[in-house]
């Protein structure tokens, strides 16, 4: 997909000729002349009339998100992550069959505080995994599928988390 800058001219199937005047991570602002401004994915294929060069400046949303993927990834630092609003003040019961046996009584936010612990160790096993010095690229291959499988088991918690981005992820089909 080429990457057009400012100023470029573009035809779009349905709003005709138009002058892109903004750039984003994946859609441009283009200003048509007969409906405005309007939003058009990067990955839309559209007729180029006239390409300029992008200039490759940063916006600060998008060094925002850079920093905050390199912070998650290379430091130990734990950040915090919300439980949501549902379960605060919650209690986990956990009750055995065997009736002569007392029941486990353990508070959400507690619980919820190793999973986010058990997360944090994991990424930073994956870190050190992936700049491991005497591991061959087959073998982190093997060890991070290995994680990925894990982080597919934990995925039953998610149903605790505030905010979908601090969710586990699995092996994607």
């Amino acid at each position: 997909m080429e990457i057009l800058g400012i100023g470029s001219r573009i035809k779009h199937p349905s709003y005709g000729t138009g002058v892109i005047i903004r750039l984003h991570k994946k859609i441009y602002d283009v200003c048509f002349a007969d409906s405005g401004i309007k939003p058009v994915s990067k990955d839309l294929p559209v007729e180029v009339i006239e390409r300029i060069e992008p200039e490759y400046t940063v916006s600060f949303s998008e060094a925002e998100d850079a920093l905050i993927k390199i912070l998650r990834e290379w430091s130990d630092i734990t950040e915090v992550v919300s439980l949501g609003d549902k379960w605060k003040n919650g209690l986990m019961i956990l009750k055995p069959a065997d009736t002569s046996l007392k029941e486990k009584e353990v508070p959400i936010e507690a619980f919820f505080h190793k999973i986010v612990m058990l997360r944090d160790r994991l990424r930073v096993m994956e870190q050190r995994i992936n700049a491991h010095k005497l591991l061959n690229d087959e073998d982190k291959i093997e060890l991070q599928q290995y994680i990925t499988r894990i982080y597919g088991s934990l995925t039953t918690f998610n149903v605790l988390f505030k905010y979908q981005g601090d969710q586990f992820v699995g092996e994607k089909s």
